[in-house]
This record gives C-alpha cells, sequence and structure tokens, in this order.
C-alpha cells in the first residue's frame, strides 16, 4: 500500500513540474532608468540600440516569453516622441536630445514585440521627476512650467500627488501614449507615493487647498484618495480611448500587515502599500479600476517577516474576478548571496511550481531582462526544458472583452508550408492578433485545453514545419484565431500532414 501511494505521489508531483498551462502570463521587466537593463548605456548610436532590442527580444522569446514591461516613462521623460515631455537623458546621455538618426524606440520596440508574437505592456512612473533634485533638466521640462507642481523630498523631485493639475498632466501623458501607440497595456509599478523617509512629505499647502473636507488626522486618508481618483480616471481614459488597451499595476508585495488590519497578510514588511505609498491596490482591483495586479514578491519561500508562499497565498484570495500575477526576482539569485535561499538553483523553480499550484494566479514576471544574460544557476535552462517548453497564451480579460473572433478558413498545405485565410472584423476589439497552430498526433482525442498539443503560436497567416529525418508521424493540425484580449475561435478542419 505504502508503494502504490508512493508511486501515485511521485507521479502527481511530476506532473505539476512539467504540467504546461495553457494560458500564462509569462512577462519581462526592461528597466531603463539608470540604465539598468536598456539602453546598456546612454549616448549609443540609433543602430546599436535597436540591435540591442531584437538581440534581447530573440533571446526572451526563445525562452517562451509572451510579454515585455518596458519603462517609456522613467522620471516624467520620454523614450518615444512626445510634445508633452523631454526625450530621456538614458537614450543620448543629454535630456532632452532627439536621438541622431532619428527613430521612435517605442514604436520600434512595438513592432519588434508583436513580429515575436509578444505584447508590450508600457510602463510609466505618475510622480517622479528627477532622481537627484541637482540634476539639469530639458528647457522644455514641465518643471519649469509650473515649478508649483513640484516637491522635494530627500535629494529627488516629485510631482505633488494632491494637484488636481498634476493628475491631469499624468493622464494626458498616458492618454497621448495609448492614442498614438499600437501597446497593449499601460503598466505603473509601486512608486505612488514615494517610500518614507525620516521627514514627512511635504504636501501641506496642496492638503491645504485641496483637503476636500479631509480632517488633518485623516491626511492618510486624503493622499490615498488622491491616488484612488488618478487610476479611477486613467482607467476610463484608457478604456474611452481604446477599449482593448489593459490597464495594471505592480505593487510592492505587501498590501497591510494583519498586525494593522484583519484583513491583512500574515507579515511584518517595514513598509506597506496602504499605509506608507498610499495606494489603495485592493481597493482598485475590487473596483474594477485595473485589469491586472502583478505584486512584487522579491522574497524566499519561508522568509521570517515577508514568506513568499504566504503572500503568494495571500494576493491570490485577493484577485476579485481580476487577473493576479506575481513578480520574481531573478537578480537576487547569486551563488555568492548571503541568504542560502538565493544560493539554491531550485529556489525560483519552487516558486514557480507554487505559483501553478495556485488557480487564480495567472502566471509571473521577472526581474528584470539585464539577468537572463548571466548566470543564474541554470534557471535559463529549467525555464526553456520544463517550465516553459511550451508558449502559452497570455491570460484573456473576459470583462474587456469575452467575443470570440471568426474562424481561419481556407487552410492550405504545400510541402512543409501551412497557409489560412481570416475573416473580415469589423470591431478593432476582434481584430486577429495571433493564431494558435495545433498538432494533434492522428488517432488521439482532439482537446483544444491541453496545451502539450500547441505547435505554436504565430503572427502571421502561415507556419512552415521544420523538416525532420527519420519515421514521421501522422498529425492533424488545426488552427484558431485569437484577439488582442486573448480571445479564441473556434479551430479550423483539420488538415493532415506527416511531421
Amino acid at each position: 500500500m505504502k508503494k502504490i501511494f508512493l508511486i501515485v505521489t511521485t507521479f502527481v508531483f511530476v506532473t505539476l513540474v512539467v504540467a504546461q498551462p495553457k494560458y500564462e502570463f509569462r512577462a519581462v521587466w526592461v528597466a531603463t532608468v539608470a540604465n539598468i537593463d536598456w539602453p546598456s548605456k546612454p549616448g549609443l548610436s540609433s543602430e546599436a540600440q535597436m540591435k540591442e532590442v531584437t538581440t534581447l527580444l530573440d533571446h526572451l522569446a526563445s525562452m517562451k516569453m509572451n510579454t515585455v514591461i518596458l519603462q517609456v516613462r522613467p522620471a516624467a521623460d520620454a523614450l518615444y516622441k512626445s510634445t508633452l515631455e523631454p526625450w530621456s537623458r538614458y537614450l543620448t546621455g543629454t535630456p532632452g536630445k532627439t536621438p541622431n538618426p532619428y527613430y521612435d524606440p517605442l514604436h520600434f520596440w512595438v513592432e519588434e514585440c508583436h513580429k515575436r508574437g509578444m505584447e508590450l505592456h508600457a510602463w510609466l512612473n505618475p510622480f517622479r521627476v528627477a532622481l537627484n533634485a541637482k540634476e539639469p533638466l530639458a528647457g522644455n521640462h514641465i518643471a519649469f512650467q509650473h515649478p508649483e507642481w513640484i516637491l522635494r523630498y530627500g535629494n529627488k523631485l516629485y510631482f505633488d500627488p494632491g494637484l488636481p493639475q498634476t493628475r491631469e498632466f499624468v493622464t494626458n501623458v498616458v492618454k497621448d501614449i495609448v492614442l498614438r501607440y499600437d501597446i497593449d497595456a499601460i503598466h505603473f509599478d509601486d512608486y505612488f507615493y514615494p517610500y518614507p523617509l525620516s521627514e514627512d512629505f511635504p504636501d501641506t499647502v496642496s492638503f491645504k487647498t485641496f483637503g476636500r473636507g479631509f480632517l488633518p488626522e485623516n491626511k492618510a486618508d486624503w493622499r490615498r484618495n488622491n491616488i484612488d481618483i488618478l487610476i479611477e480616471k486613467l482607467n476610463r481614459s484608457i478604456k474611452l480611448t481604446k477599449p482593448w488597451v489593459k490597464f495594471g499595476i505592480s505593487p510592492f508585495g505587501v498590501w497591510r500587515n494583519i498586525a494593522d488590519d484583519p484583513n491583512g497578510s500574515a507579515t511584518k514588511a517595514g513598509a506597506t502599500n496602504y499605509d506608507h505609498l498610499y495606494a489603495d491596490v485592493i481597493k482598485w482591483q475590487r473596483k474594477g479600476w485595473i485589469d491586472y495586479l502583478l505584486p512584487q514578491l522579491y522574497w524566499q519561500i519561508g522568509h521570517p517577516k515577508v514568506d513568499f508562499k504566504i503572500l503568494s497565498e495571500w494576493w491570490e484570495s485577493h484577485n476579485y474576478n481580476r487577473n493576479v500575477f506575481v513578480g520574481l526576482a531573478p537578480y537576487k539569485v547569486d551563488r555568492n548571496s548571503t541568504v542560502q535561499e538565493w544560493r539554491d538553483p531550485d529556489e525560483l523553480p519552487s516558486q514557480i511550481r507554487m505559483l501553478r499550484s495556485l488557480p487564480a494566479i495567472g502566471g509571473m514576471a521577472f526581474y528584470s531582462s539585464k539577468h537572463f544574460s548571466r548566470d543564474l544557476l541554470g534557471l535559463q535552462d529549467s525555464l526553456k526544458t520544463k517550465f516553459f517548453k511550451k508558449q502559452a497564451i497570455v491570460p484573456p480579460m473576459h470583462w474587456i472583452d469575452s467575443i470570440a473572433p471568426l474562424p481561419v478558413f481556407s487552410l492550405k498545405k504545400r510541402g512543409r508550408k501551412l497557409k489560412w485565410e481570416t475573416a473580415p472584423f469589423v470591431e478593432k476589439m476582434n481584430q486577429p492578433s495571433l493564431f494558435v497552430v495545433y498538432a494533434n498526433e492522428q488517432g488521439q482525442v482532439f482537446d483544444m485545453d491541453n496545451a502539450d498539443i500547441i505547435w505554436a503560436i504565430v503572427k502571421d497567416k502561415q507556419v512552415k514545419f521544420p523538416r525532420k529525418k527519420g519515421k514521421k508521424k501522422k498529425y492533424e493540425i488545426r488552427v484558431s484565431v485569437l484577439d488582442r484580449l486573448s480571445n479564441e475561435s473556434r479551430v479550423s478542419k483539420p488538415v493532415f500532414m506527416k511531421l
């Protein structure tokens, strides 16, 4: 009896390890602030910058990633052509300087991501103006036009979130990006009000002027309300401009500690979203103002104060029928780390297995892209050979749209190439975005929920199968359409091929 139990338990464990979900968010952050990830340094030629982009995206595609979160506005600047804010210093080395020869980095990133079947989420920091209060700003910077909007806190500059004008300005910046670029989502991270220093944030004037009836003892509630107003306003603006563009938030990993709120997590974090950053991210999820939460759980399993397991389960239980993904920390993986768990090659794989065991967690994101070019104790190989063997579809968001696109038709094979046609679409929301090619061994029951039979997810209306030596098997090939929100059409009639 014990032997049978052991065999069954082992089988279940192995299945959990290798099972490939059909839908999974697999993202990588690309930080541009201080040239963390891209460009590798300021002042590179446009050609060199573009080469770094294509090299990185080829590498991420080889690991079956399906989303890039690109920082396009690190500090009230732009890595795209903007009439509202100056070109970023992280591109050319000089704030306000246009790339020469000219190109639009965001447009290039969007095109190259979409070529590879990857989404591009445009990442902005809403209130940060300068990382160093003494650094030179471009002559046309909004800080010179409206110095009354700017506050110094510590050694940094920020927009005052308590001013209606700054919230309106941030909304206009976001709307401009959504309107002019074919992005898939707007993404904010954990920076709303800044992480607290020894002195209080200097917003006394805006509180007196725009307090909206909040009493001094409730100033924290006023600050949270300022951010609430911005988030609701942004969501409305995004959806009115392009309804299919998603809005995601990647908050600090702890909403509130249980010592401060019975609904909080069993943690002892030194800072939290609600109490220190004035970001009630759970409220936004519950109200439907955002489409996904991506908490940054950059701690190990078993951490004494902020345990990865406790937090991943807590966030999963607070999904409110919206998508929840989890941010992981390959940047901490190091054979010389002072923390034992980050010297363990199985720490991140264990976290991935844990996330996949939680039904309401729809995937993960990795911080950040540059770490995939160094030794991560075998993580890259584990992703390619175990966890991400097959491509995955970005999870759908049915509250935005749930109408499936029309199926493909007129499949034609010629040699190893298969082509098909698509029906005209009326709604931009239902525009064919990607195609799922299923290859089911003839004689086996076809199950489109089985990720193992996904041969490829492609951008073009064709696929070329590789040449194979030796004995071939007969496969039934079917194709479906994905629209911009991952709604899937019916599959086509089968075409039979030997592969």
